[in-house]
């Protein structure tokens, strides 16, 4: 797998809309942690997982309501791309940039 740790600029559609949130990773190992801004704030990720190609976290929202996102992504180079699940609301596709 190539580096993730730093900065990402990604676009999640959601059924609100598309988010823009900036991810920022930092990888130890099978560890995966960092935190994830946007319009709803800061959330830290949580259960973060580097699993061969694949990273694997969640983030809690309180706003506008609670739910767990959970995601699913991959790094090829300087370009990420994956799902989150919506808990009830689906599941919504992420992709983006190195920034």
């Amino acid at each position: 797998m190539s580096n993730v740790d730093g900065s990402w600029n990604v676009e999640i559609n959601t059924p609100m809309g598309t988010q823009k949130p900036t991810l920022n990773l930092t990888t130890d190992g099978t560890n995966l942690t960092g935190s994830m801004a946007g319009d709803q704030g800061t959330l830290e990720l949580e259960d973060g997982k580097v699993d061969g190609d694949v990273l694997t976290w969640k983030a809690s929202l309180t706003q506008p309501m609670a739910i767990t996102l959970e995601f699913s992504c991959s790094v090829n180079g300087d370009d990420i791309a994956g799902t989150v699940k919506l808990g009830a609301f689906g599941e919504a596709t992420l992709k983006g940039t190195r920034a």
